[in-house]
């Protein structure tokens, strides 16, 4: 009997026996860029309930090398296809590059999309460079489009192509009011970090820095690109402030960066910020460093409390035997969150087979 390929193994995620979708699911794991490419040419000719599963598939591989494709699917008749790539996206938000965004925009309209199109945009880094050369549309719906979902965004890297707007007699209005309202955040943020910056006092640096965070976080994601300029201060005091704000703001474009400051920073205090921070995210990026950091004592509690926050619950299965032994850890905490990592690890698994046996019948 001749070997099956590695496109027809792909091309079962969704066949009626449970021993040919799991091996299609481990295939594809182990696959890495060979398996997104294989699924992507697989979806152009599959049912809807294949896509479904290849778009969950791609997710969970979490390559960007999918965002077109995934953006393509977007224009999908069928309901169920398109809520599925809309939720990939978004857990994919992080990652994408800018030609998905800019494909994502040319559904701006389609009435039946738009709305969450426009959602989707929000929440994707780098869709702010397309949103902006949008302002140079010929048509003045687009242009108008791309500076209202701008304005909301209120993102300092937008700030060039506002000022370009304002020769346009459509857009002054609301790219001088958005212009305004970036400066003021950038002033507030100045200040506030100066002011903490000028706390001389050891003894109340500290409460200094919680107030700054305070205040920093009820400006929210229009401050992350700022925060993320402040990482890189000469100041400890203002990097852990920074740091521990863009935890609390949650945004994915923190992600790297304070990966960055865990790996290198010189102030042990700024290490664990960003490991509290990166925890608070979920993003699974970070886990091997997370599992590098563990041996550190300032740094392991978090470090598994970090780990047990993240997302994908299926990244640290390769490390199950480590959570066993951790498990038995004399620190109550450690022991506690490892415990619940293998917990929710037996779970995921036992959703697996749950399935399995769902379809087998």
């Amino acid at each position: 009997m001749p070997k099956e390929t590695f496109e027809t193994i792909i091309s079962e995620l969704d066949h009626e026996e449970d021993w040919r979708r799991m091996r299609a699911t481990s295939t594809c794991m182990k696959g890495g860029p060979k398996a997104v490419e294989a699924i992507i040419q697989a979806i152009g000719h599959g049912t809807s309930h294949y896509k479904i599963e290849a778009i969950k598939m791609l997710a969970r591989l979490g390559d960007p090398r999918a965002g077109l494709a995934l953006a393509g699917l977007m224009k999908e008749e069928d309901e169920q296809v398109r809520q599925a790539t809309m939720d990939a996206l978004e857990h994919m938000a992080g990652i994408l590059d800018e030609p998905t965004a800019a494909a994502l925009l040319e559904h701006l309209q389609d009435d039946r999309i738009q709305e969450r199109v426009t959602a989707l945009l929000g929440v994707i880094p780098t869709s702010i460079g397309p949103l902006s050369e949008r302002l140079r549309d010929p048509d003045e719906s687009i242009r108008q489009r791309a500076a209202e979902i701008l304005a909301h965004l209120l993102d300092p890297r937008s700030a060039d192509a506002f000022v370009d707007a304002m020769a346009d007699p459509n857009l002054r209005d609301l790219a001088t009011d958005t212009l305004r309202k970036l400066g003021a955040i950038r002033d507030r943020i100045d200040q506030l970090l100066d002011d903490l910056r000028d706390v001389e006092e050891s003894e109340l640096k500290e409460g200094a820095r919680q107030e700054a965070v305070i205040q920093l976080h009820r400006i929210g994601r229009p401050a992350v690109e700022i925060l993320l300029e402040y990482l890189e201060d000469d100041d400890w005091v203002v990097r852990e402030a920074a740091a521990d704000t863009l935890g609390k703001i949650g945004d994915v474009r923190a992600v790297e960066p304070l990966m960055v400051r865990l790996k290198s920073d010189n102030d042990t205090g700024v290490k664990e910020h960003a490991v509290k921070s990166l925890g608070l995210i979920g993003d699974p990026r970070p886990v091997e460093l997370f599992i590098e950091v563990i041996p550190i004592r300032p740094l392991r509690i978090l470090a598994v409390e970090a780990l047990e926050k993240v997302k994908d619950v299926e990244v640290l299965r390769p490390h199950a035997e480590l959570f066993k032994r951790l498990k038995t850890d004399r620190d109550g905490l450690i022991s506690y969150n490892s415990g619940v990592i293998l917990d929710k690890l037996e779970a995921a698994a036992a959703q697996m087979d749950e399935e399995a046996w769902a379809g087998k019948e």
